[in-house]
């Protein structure tokens, strides 16, 4: 099962670097990785998505905490969560198919950023499902680039479950 851990780290070289080496001692695998400035000065929010079951995460949790540098490690998979990612997208655009990509992209409010003579870049802002499903959608074009950044996540404050509320009106 994949987590999506949530970590508050004080904002200092060499932080990243101690935390994927950790990883990496273990032989963990980081599948996703975000960071950035959190609310507060001198504190980095880094959002990682690892494999592995409840008993490694937790392992990895305690070992995260033996780090100076971090302050507070959450595991968020069951957590409702808004997540979102960005993705640009480089797909081949003949005059003759132009149009289908354009009309396809803007069914997944994809933005297109780039027009050259043999291609579109297009930017793709949402959760990683939309992401797959974009890709799939406009493989048949042929795809030259993919750039993906790491997903970023911020627990529901209302506490709606979003994917439990897609399960339900998919049964309706």
């Amino acid at each position: 099962m994949k987590h999506t851990l949530s970590v508050l780290v004080e904002d200092e070289a060499g932080v990243l670097s101690r935390i994927s080496g950790l990883f990496a001692r273990r032989g963990f695998n980081i599948e996703s990785l975000a960071v950035g400035p959190a609310e507060q000065a001198g504190i980095s929010r880094i959002t990682m998505v690892v494999p592995g079951d409840d008993r490694v995460i937790e392992q990895l949790t305690k070992q995260l905490y033996k780090l100076v540098n971090v302050l507070k490690v959450q595991d968020i998979t069951e957590t409702p969560c808004v997540e979102r990612e960005l993705m640009l997208l480089k797909v081949n655009a003949s005059s003759i198919n132009r149009a289908e990509i354009v009309e396809l992209s803007q069914i997944f409010r994809a933005r297109v950023v780039d027009v050259a003579e043999d291609s579109l870049t297009l930017e793709v802002v949402g959760d990683p499902g939309k992401m797959v499903a974009i890709v799939q959608v406009l493989q048949k074009f042929g795809l030259k680039e993919i750039a993906r950044t790491g997903k970023i996540v911020l627990t529901r404050e209302s506490g709606v479950n979003t994917e439990l509320l897609k399960s339900l009106e998919a049964k309706v």
